[in-house]
Order: C-alpha cells, then structure tokens, then sequence
C-alpha cells in the first residue's frame, strides 16, 4: 500500500515490441523494486516476449547517505547482464536522471526519473504543448517548495559542516593551536566523506564517531606502550638508526610500524564486532560488522582518530618548534589530505578482511592473516621509503607509487565488498534495518499500461 504517498522517483519504459503507450513504475523510498521474468518479481517481465532476462535479473532501491537519496540499481547475477547507458553493470551503480536501463542486449529499456514533473515536462515536449506562462510563487522562491529536498538532494548537510568550519576558521585566527584543530577536522571528514560515498553503505554517524574517539582514547592510554614494548622491543621494530638498507628499514617499519599501529586501529573495530554481535536488532545491524563494508567504514573511522592525534599531537608541535607556525601548517595539510591514501587506505583495507571473516567463518583466521599482513605491509614500504630519504626527487616516484596502491587496494575492495553486500533497506537516519522488514509490492506485469504516474494510479 502506497497511502496516498507521492513516489520519489519513476522508471519509464521508453521501448517495447507493441505500439502501446509508455508505461511508468512509480519509486517509493522504503521499497526495494525486484524486476524479472518471475511472476513474484515487483515488476514483471512476460517471459515470452524477452527470454533473455532472468527470473530475478535486477534490484532498484534508494540509499541514503548523510540524509541524501539516491536510487541504485543491482544486477541480481543475471546470465545476460544489465547494462546503464550501455555499459555492462557490475554489482551496483548510482542511477543519474535520464539513465536507460537495459535488461540484457536486447531486453526492455527504462528510463530512471526521479519526479513526475520531469516526466510530465518531457511528455508535453513530445506532444508539442507549450509549458505555462504563468509565475508561482514559489518559482520565484524556491526554498519555499524543496523541503527536505534540500537534505536528500542538494547536500545541505555538507554544506552546513562546511560553512560552520569557515566561520570557526575565521574565528581561529591568532590561535595557532585553534586553527589547526579545525582545519585538520574538516580536511579529515571531507576525505572520510569522500570514503563514505563511494561505500555506499549507511552506518549511523554516532557509530562512527564513537569509533573515532575510542582509537584517539587507546593511544592516550597505556595499551600504546604496551604495544610499543612487544612490537618495538620484544619483535624487531626498533626504529632504524643510521644509514641502513632497504630491507633492514622495511623490516623494522613492518614490525615497529605496520602491524603495531594496524593493530592498534583494528581495535575499535574488533569491540564494535563484539559489541554488535551480541545486541538484538535492529541495533545489531546498525552498529555491528556483518559484512566487509562495515568494517571498511569503521575502520577509515579509526584511521580518522589515529591521524588526526599523531598530526596534531606529534608532527605538527615537532615541526612548529623547529621551523614555525608557517611549517607546521605546511604539515599539517598534506598529513590529513593524504590519509585517504594512508592510514585510512590501510585501516579501511584491514577492515574489509575483519568483515569477510564475518561472512565466511571457518576461514576466519586465514583471512584475517592475508588482510593484517598485506595492511601491514602497505604501511611499512611508505614508511621505508620517507624515512631512508624523505620526499626528494629519487623518492617522489616512488612514494607517488606507494600512495596510489594503497588507495587502489581500498578502492578494490570497496567495489568488492560492494558487488556481495547483503541487500538491507536503508533509512535517512543513516542505519539499515533487518532484510526481513523490508516492504515488498505485489507484483505488476509490464503489459498493463499506466497511463499516467499520478497518484491514483499507484494506490493499492
């Protein structure tokens, strides 16, 4: 039952072996629409007519992040594929207004809209009706009619966050301390916000926070020193002294510094698991790891906690007091830019392993080994490489080439994990609930034109 809601968004059958009239699919947020040639489908294909798709060949269904709605689609492993726009898609994929869908090469064709006003205005350019010459109000006030739009589809939130950091910025000025505090945490949570989009998975922001300041918490505890006395003094990571070869450095940074500070940021990681793992839904999913996106979201949190500290706490005093203000802001910038393709490279790559050892757990040591000792690794050959000779030109490639792997491997198992991820509905206050409480529609066949998407045409 719709309830006399308006859909947020329309798909729209723009070909068809008949000459019928076109045929529109309405879009509500907290609906997963499921098309193919199975009868129970949400929107079923007559097998007749295109054999090619699957019983279950796709998946179109809303997510949202940081409040914003965006309509995605899965391919639901079907044999003949679905392709955007005429590229063949792989797992899941944001849908843009005017996107086509296609399901196999030669199956029906949508066209994703997000409102009916953009359909009714394509509709009248077709029939060659002249739009309105009448002035509303709320065309010469458009704040007035976009509501939570401005949340869901014009990144307010952001916007927000960024407006509230330039103005303590400004405020900061004349506070060395102050400024940089600000700086680095709004540098650190657009590149978090940059790893967020791309996982495209929602976790509630106070979990994440709380992931954050759980590893700033462990480092100021003494679990650090304890962690410095086994991997630094009992394993062989001491700090290299002296001019010494590659490996001896590499070797030293995979013990000293590698699998001690993953180690150390997988932490909050592993509680939240333990944690989730034992609360009943729907807090278990939204705060548990359950699969690899989780714990690539919590474990760029952590990072976020981690760079944040060692910037502030340790880099950037060591370089103010030896070279000013001017330097350690110089620092600062290119520390916390560069976590995307450092600490929150490692961590979220770390974090992928923790949650595939979730989903497959009689190989759950195995996989947790290959993902702390390839982090690890990661980890150690950027350190090898800036302390043996810093970033000058012999080592600008080099180091160029080590940051860019890393983020690739994060990036990878991103698209991975995103390819296997559980189909939960997702809620815009950024949680997910159970797969079982998800609202389903009766199935409709696509032979049964809906003249109109007006409201009345999609009530139950």
């Amino acid at each position: 039952m719709t309830n006399g809601r308006s859909p947020q968004g329309f798909l729209i059958r723009i070909s068809s072996t008949t000459d019928s009239d076109r045929e529109v699919i309405s879009l509500f947020d907290d609906i997963a629409i499921v098309i193919g040639r199975d009868p129970r489908c949400d929107v079923a294909i007559d097998p007749e007519l295109y054999g090619s798709v699957s019983r279950r060949h796709a998946e179109i269904r809303a997510n949202f992040n940081f409040g914003v709605r965006r309509w995605e689609i899965c391919d639901l492993d079907s044999a003949n594929g679905t392709f955007i726009n005429g590229q063949r898609l792989s797992g899941c994929q944001v849908l843009q207004i005017g996107d086509r869908i296609t399901l196999s090469q030669k199956g029906p064709i949508f066209e994703f809209q997000t409102d009916d006003r953009s359909y009714a205005t394509r509709l009248e350019a077709n029939s060659g009706s002249h739009q309105p010459t009448s002035l509303t109000l709320t065309q010469l006030v458009p704040i007035i009619s976009t509501g939570g739009d401005l949340f869901h589809k014009a990144y307010l939130v952001p916007a927000i966050f960024t407006v509230l950091s330039v103005v303590l910025l400004f405020a900061s000025l004349g506070n060395t301390w102050q400024f940089n505090l600000v700086l680095s945490v709004y540098i650190s949570a657009a590149a978090y916000y940059f790893v967020y989009q791309l996982c495209q998975k929602p976790k509630p922001w106070w979990v994440l926070l709380g992931v954050t300041l759980t590893t700033i918490l462990i480092i100021r505890s003494p679990i650090l020193r304890l962690f410095i006395w086994f991997f630094r003094e009992i394993l062989p990571g001491s700090p290299p002294t002296g001019d010494t070869n590659f490996l001896i450095v590499l070797v030293n940074m995979f013990f000293g510094t590698g699998l001690m500070e993953e180690l150390l940021k997988a932490l909050p990681v592993l509680a939240v698991w333990g944690i989730g793992d034992r609360l009943k839904q729907p807090w278990r999913d939204r705060i548990g790891v359950f699969e690899p996106l989780d714990g690539i979201l919590l474990g760029t949190a952590s990072a976020v906690g981690f760079t944040l500290l060692e910037t502030l706490g340790q880099y950037v005093p060591l370089v103010t007091q030896a070279a000013g203000n001017e330097a350690g802001l110089q620092i600062l910038i290119p520390r916390v830019l560069g976590s995307v393709s450092g600490h929150m490279a490692y961590s979220g790559y770390l974090g992928y392993f923790i949650g595939l050892s979730v989903l497959k757990p009689t190989k759950r040591w195995q996989i947790l080994g290959v993902g702390y000792i390839s982090a690890s690794l990661l980890h150690a050959l950027w350190n090898a490489f800036s302390t043996l000779g810093g970033v000058n030109q012999q080592n600008f490639w080099l180091l160029s080439f080590v940051g860019i792997l890393s983020y690739a491997f994060l990036a990878a198992a991103i698209l991975k994990a995103r390819t296997f991820s559980p189909k939960r509905k997702t809620s815009s206050g950024g949680g997910t609930n159970p797969a079982g409480n998800r609202r389903r529609r009766p199935a409709r066949n696509l032979n049964q034109t809906i003249a109109s998407p007006d409201l009345d045409s999609d009530k139950e």
